[in-house]
């Protein structure tokens, strides 16, 4: 099989499965509990939350674990909320963000909050101008993606986060996508809480952060609960957090080295779809902050569906986008607000690279490609 969707997940890591299942057999105590099991798997959260926060240029106590990046947004989001004076009861986020996002803040509005939700420019991108033009006396929380899981683009929010600081609004980013693949921090970001995921990193799935900056005076979205320091409640999973931890470690050790990689593939991609002549347009300008690992394609003619299934039958795996919306086909808003057409919207496909992508991984792509292409004219 080829697999060329890591945006969506990865495959576990050796480092990552070892201690992940030596956990599992030998630390199985619950970490609330006072015995000695209990300490054991305390202990392991604390050194977790310490290896996580470096990685973040963060501190320790603004580590809170979670089930995952869509938990991570919902309580971050909702949490800070919660916190927010009446005075300050204005939310803002973007079209393209994670459908968790958006689920969070349409429960905010429910409960009364003035929501606004802002289009990025023709390029995807939301600039200080667009921010600016949205905020209000009463905005008291932002939440913009640190990049898009669909297009690969990054948001500028080292540019933006001086113009909430100075009104004292509060910052949020969803980084499930960018976590172990760029370059995170909290200092160098400016935002006051961030968003990851144990699956994006080659860990398994189950694990999520939300770190949040001391400063943020967030209140919990679940009364009574006495797990994470009352950020959530619930048996917090030891062995998946360790794994996360360990698999976090060891990315940023080859983060270079795997930067690097991904480029020479997404090259490699581009000047093939030239020599090959094949009716594909890429997302890539000069205009635009790309995620070395997301290439985001409209294959001419064919429905991005299409293209995915019949990939999968030649055993590779590509995307139309969101995994976590692959049920819905309509237009993704991701790639509707970069101004295209609706039919040229389902025409999108994306292909994320990782660690164990090649050369070969794209040339039998490409080949599924041509196959297509020559299937349609009839040859």
């Amino acid at each position: 099989m080829v697999y060329l969707d890591y945006a969506a997940s990865t495959p576990v890591s050796e480092e990552a499965l070892h201690v992940f299942q030596q956990l599992s057999s030998d630390c199985y105590g619950n970490a609330s509990s006072l015995h000695d099991a209990g300490g054991r798997a305390n202990d392991i959260l604390t050194y977790s939350r310490q290896s996580i926060a470096g990685i973040l240029e963060g501190e320790p106590e603004g580590i809170y674990f979670t089930s995952g990046g869509t938990e991570s947004n919902l309580l971050a989001i909702q949490s800070m909320a919660n916190g927010l004076p009446a005075e300050k009861q204005h939310v803002i986020t973007t079209s393209v963000e994670h459908p968790s996002v958006h689920h969070a803040v349409k429960s905010l509005e429910r409960l009364g909050a003035k929501v606004s939700i802002i289009e990025p420019n023709q390029d995807g991108i939301i600039t200080e101008d667009i921010l600016k033009d949205a905020l209000l006396p009463e905005t008291g929380l932002v939440s913009i993606q640190h990049a898009n899981s669909e297009t690969g683009i990054i948001q500028p929010l080292a540019e933006l986060a001086p113009i909430l600081k100075e009104r004292h609004i509060l910052f949020h980013t969803d980084a499930v996508q960018t976590f172990g693949k760029i370059r995170v921090s909290i200092k160098e970001l400016g935002v006051d809480a961030i968003s990851i995921s144990s699956h994006k990193v080659y860990a398994p799935k189950g694990a999520g952060v939300v770190y949040m900056s001391a400063h943020v005076p967030w209140k919990p979205l679940y009364s009574g609960a006495v797990q994470e320091n009352g950020f959530r409640p619930g048996t917090v999973n030891v062995p998946c957090i360790g794994a996360f931890a360990a698999a976090s470690e060891q990315l940023m050790l080859k983060l270079d080295e795997q930067k690097r990689q991904n480029m020479q593939l997404r090259d490699y991609f581009l000047q093939q779809l030239k020599i090959r002549k094949l009716p594909i347009r890429t997302l890539h300008n000069g205009n635009r902050h790309m995620l070395p690992h997301i290439i985001g394609c409209f294959f001419e003619g064919f429905e991005g569906q299409y293209v995915m299934l019949a990939c999968n039958r030649h055993g590779i795996c590509i995307s139309t986008g969101s995994a976590c919306a692959s049920g819905y086909h309509h237009p993704s808003p991701a790639v509707k607000a970069l101004h295209v057409s609706d039919r040229d919207a389902l025409q999108f496909i994306r292909l994320s690279f990782g660690s164990k992508s090649s050369k070969e991984d794209i040339d039998q792509l490409l080949h599924t490609f041509e196959q297509l292409q020559k299937e349609k004219k009839g040859a």
